[in-house]
């Protein structure tokens, strides 16, 4: 029996009714260590022999590929491949899909979240109440207030139109830029103009070549002092050295975040920073974006296996 692992720690720890598809399709499937992501050695332990891989966020290194030599489908079951040595995957005849779109509401809903409880200090204000304290940060309106979203595909317009309906401005800088979106008060606009104008900036593209920073001092140096950033893309986009910086100086008034360079984190010096809200990479882990992204996972390895 041919055989396909399944490692998106939400599918190791509860399965989903999809994975029966590969069942009756006469494959075997092979699961990682419920609720947890799979480190280099357990992959190079349980790929060999098996063809498929429905694969989550954990990094996927040339030597894991190597180590598999049946392996023919990667299927992500999100959108991001930036974890996958892509370049080995080519070398070796290795087909890598994606379930795109497939958890676009569940992270454009969380950063409208994130706005709110960043904006209003709701996580600083709730803790406080736990320990007693009467602690209070002033906030701000959102009305009229600029949010520039840094990548605008489908996550973005949707926190597009999201934010519109709030009454925000929306300015967006894309490298495709799709003119055909144009709902009321949203315009297209530079990188650099979007810095300046932007009053909350929101992150929403893959990670840069080489994992460069996006986020960095010479880029905060233009945004406007008082800044909220919130990045709930990929952690390699923000410099955490130069956003630690801004937060102390005051520049960045404050950061959320749901994306981290190693998950769970083995740094947590900008996650204790008393001015960030951090959630534990929970955009796409909703019950409807993991079942979208779990049918179109399991499509994609029916369609490319067979």
């Amino acid at each position: 029996m041919t055989k396909i692992l399944i490692t998106p720690r939400s599918l190791t720890r509860t399965g989903h009714p999809a994975l029966e598809l590969l069942k009756e399709a006469g494959y075997e499937l092979i699961f990682s260590t419920p609720g947890r992501q799979p480190d280099e050695e357990e992959l190079i332990r349980l790929l060999p022999g098996c063809v498929g891989y429905l694969a989550g966020v954990e990094r996927i290194s040339a030597r894991v590929l190597e180590s598999a030599k049946d392996l023919r489908v990667i299927s992500r079951n999100g959108t991001g491949i930036d974890n996958i040595d892509a370049e080995a995957a080519r070398r070796l005849n290795i087909r890598i899909c994606r379930a795109e779109g497939a958890n676009a509401r569940g992270v454009a809903e969380l950063t409208i979240g994130l706005l709110f409880a960043l904006v209003r200090w709701i996580p600083f204000s709730d803790a406080g109440m736990k320990n007693e304290q009467w602690t209070r940060r002033k906030g701000i309106e959102l009305e009229n207030r600029v949010l520039g979203l840094i990548g605008c595909g489908k996550i973005g317009k949707q926190v597009a139109i999201f934010a519109t309906g709030l009454g925000m401005k929306v300015i967006a800088f894309d490298c495709s830029p799709d003119y055909s979106f144009s709902p009321d008060n949203f315009n297209w606009v530079s990188e650099d103009e979007l810095y300046m104008k932007s009053d909350i900036i929101s992150l929403h593209l893959p990670a840069l070549e080489e994992g460069k920073p996006l986020i960095n001092k010479e880029t905060i140096s233009k945004m406007k002092s008082g800044v909220y950033l919130i990045n709930t893309a990929r952690a390699s986009l923000i410099d955490e050295e130069a956003v630690l910086e801004g937060l102390e100086s005051g520049h960045i008034a404050g950061i959320a975040i749901d994306v981290y360079a190693q998950e769970p984190p083995s740094d947590y010096r900008l996650v204790k920073h008393n001015r960030v809200i951090a959630t534990p990479h929970i955009g796409g882990y909703t019950s409807e974006s993991i079942s979208r992204a779990t049918r179109i996972a399991v499509d994609n390895l029916l369609k490319n296996l067979q």
